[in-house]
């Protein structure tokens, strides 16, 4: 408790503790330790999250566990969806328990909340402790406006109305439809945990002091000007892949980046769909069956047993090409000059990588707001492509993969992804957007005050 007895601030903060949001919070987290001098970073999450999340020894940051809202004996039984129900419905009761033991523990109360941006109940702990809220989305600021703006797409084309009809009625996205939105906003089940959650979140996240994203001011610029004149301040601080504390040592016991470097430039087709979900079993064989009548060499970082996953002897017909993993240092190996495409889920982080290492995405979403990613990397921004169908198919993969390795529009597209590079890296360096809506956050971090009510 040495930290905590000489800070001088004591900020809570608050993950979602599923998928990738916990690391890119921690990852600003870490930045705004060294910025902030004489402050101290309680980290409330589940305990499994923290124990995956968090390296050893970091000084003025303290992970506190929160309850996960599990039954006891509950045993997980594949659907990544059920754990966070449960945990939805122990929100915010958990939480608010363990922000009062880590006052009582370290005898600090708390001068700001930076949370999610999902909890939008993070408006009402703030006013309660009379603290100042910070909210980070983890997620692009395109996806941010769909949910801001949720009750005027309902009006405009209703719920579970037809999937093609454009958002022309939004400025700037006319080439986005309404089967392009994430799963419960016009369709599906409107309330349930998780849509009801975001719903709540884009009604809330105006009282916010501050909303700051994990993304660069040139890469959507107009839907984040729209999204400054809804909120008081809007920071865009990213991409964190570039600016965040990292190791020095990269974790490549698999050896992935010497393989990587026996082949040519651009040639070699990565494939990995994240940390949550694995595609079907026929979409799995009908990939497989692509990569095998093309020839181009892959390396698949793929969760599980590939050979009870994967055709019966594809592994022996393209060990020569061919290479598999269960973990991949991806960032390094989109950095990799030898890659050529990226076949993705077409997660956030993983878009950002794509742009950081100039690899064209071939694009495979599942849920969320990864659909809304596929269509604005294929028709917004141009570096990548949707898939025919949504699904992979043997021919639509072999079209996809051929396009973008062998073709002038694949050419085309690693020029426009270059220049999203070119621009990432002006907005992090010193004067450049991120950087100066960084220097912003700290201001409003590191001098918080208790507001005094009128």
């Amino acid at each position: 408790m040495e930290g905590y007895r000489s800070a001088s601030k004591h900020i809570a903060v608050l993950a979602f503790p599923f998928g990738t949001h916990a690391v890119p919070l921690l990852n600003l987290i870490r930045q705004l330790s060294d910025a902030c001098p004489h402050t101290m970073f309680s980290f409330l999450s589940t305990q499994q999250s923290n124990n995956s999340t968090f390296p050893k020894n970091l000084d003025k940051i303290k992970p506190f566990n929160v309850w996960d809202g599990l039954p006891v004996g509950y045993s997980f039984r594949g659907n990544p969806h059920e754990p966070v129900d449960y945990f939805l419905k122990a929100v915010p009761g958990n939480f608010m328990k363990a922000i009062n033991a880590v006052v009582f523990e370290t005898g600090k109360p708390f001068d700001c909340l930076i949370t999610d941006a999902f909890y939008a109940f993070g408006a009402d702990i703030a006013d309660q402790l009379n603290i100042p809220w910070v909210a980070l989305w983890t997620a692009s600021p395109r996806a941010l406006f769909v949910h801001v703006d949720s009750d005027i797409i309902r009006h405009h084309v209703g719920i579970n109305g037809p999937k093609d009809k454009p958002l022309h009625f939004l400025p700037h996205f006319s080439s986005i439809r309404v089967a392009d939105l994430p799963n419960g906003l016009t369709s599906g089940d409107i309330d349930a945990p998780m849509p009801a959650l975001l719903y709540k979140m884009g009604v809330s996240l105006s009282r916010a002091a501050a909303v700051a994203t994990n993304s660069y001011e040139d890469l959507d610029n107009t839907v984040v000007n729209m999204l400054k004149l809804r909120f008081s301040t809007f920071l865009n601080v990213g991409p964190f892949n570039l600016v965040s504390v990292s190791s020095s040592t990269v974790d490549d016991s698999h050896g992935t980046l010497d393989w990587m470097s026996k082949h040519e430039a651009a040639s070699v087709v990565y494939i990995s769909f994240g940390s949550v979900i694995t595609p079907p079993p026929h979409e799995l064989h009908a990939l497989c069956e692509a990569l095998e009548e093309c020839e181009f060499p892959y390396l698949w970082s793929l969760r599980g047993s590939p050979e009870k996953q994967l055709p019966l002897g594809f592994l022996e017909r393209t060990s020569s090409k061919g290479k598999i993993v269960p973990w991949a240092p991806q960032q390094k190996i989109l950095e990799h000059p030898s890659v050529g495409a990226f076949v993705s889920h077409v997660g956030w982080n993983s878009v950002l990588e794509s742009i950081n290492g100039c690899v064209p995405m071939i694009c495979r979403p599942f849920f969320g707001d990864q659909q809304l990613n596929t269509r604005t990397v294929e028709v917004v921004w141009g570096f990548g492509l949707g898939l025919e169908g949504g699904t992979l198919t043997k021919e639509g993969a072999k079209k996809a993969l051929k396009l973008i390795l062998c073709s002038q529009e694949g050419k085309k597209m690693r020029e426009k992804i270059r220049v999203q590079k070119e621009l990432a890296c002006k907005a992090v360096k010193p004067n450049g957007s991120s950087n100066e809506n960084f220097k912003t956050l700290v201001k409003l971090v590191s001098n918080t005050y208790h507001q005094v009510n009128a």
